[in-house]
């Protein structure tokens, strides 16, 4: 049965451990995921957060929605929040969401979400404007960085070893073996 985006928002906020995302009226829950998949988000976190000022960004790891109104909220792996967006919310009681392009939003594929990520997740993610948008296949050891262009496009480019740019975030790179174990 739909429920309304204020019906999801009221449950996210009163059952925080369920981790609920909203498609379309429908609520659902985030799997939980495997310790290749933990690791890997971790990982990325903890290499993004050592590039970053934290004067300029706040990262965040499954606890954070990206929004498209009457349509979505999604709770990515790994998201890079800009400081500035936080102006409007500070102070507020409100579930933290973003309805803003963000500059980098990462999915670890795992065997309960590699399909729901790909059909449903990443198509939001672009239709948002999310200016980088990564998939990190632990178990394949690869990454799939989707980058939006000037006309509105993503292109694609899949990497297999050695340094990955995060061309949204200038100066910032990922070793790829650093992710997995």
């Amino acid at each position: 049965m739909p429920v309304t985006e204020e019906t999801y928002e009221r449950l996210a906020l009163e059952d925080i451990e369920g981790q609920w995302e909203y498609v379309c009226g429908h609520v659902r829950r985030k799997p939980a995921m495997t310790q290749e998949h933990n690791t890997a988000a971790s990982r990325l976190m903890f290499f993004l957060q050592s590039q970053l000022s934290l004067d300029e960004y706040e990262l965040r790891s499954n606890i954070t929605r990206t929004h498209r109104p009457e349509t979505s909220y999604f709770i990515p792996d790994v998201l890079v929040i800009p400081v500035a967006y936080f102006a409007d919310t500070h102070g507020t009681m409100e579930l933290e969401t973003y309805d803003k392009p963000l500059p980098f939003v990462a999915e670890v594929w795992s065997p309960s979400t590699g399909d729901y990520d790909v059909d449903t997740k990443f198509p939001e993610y672009k239709r948002r404007g999310d200016l980088e948008i990564w998939r990190i296949h632990p178990y394949d050891r690869e990454i799939i960085a989707w980058r939006k262009q000037a006309d509105g496009s993503y292109s694609e480019t899949r990497y297999t070893s050695g340094d990955v740019p995060v061309q949204s975030l200038p100066g910032v790179t990922i070793k790829l073996e650093s992710l997995f174990r």
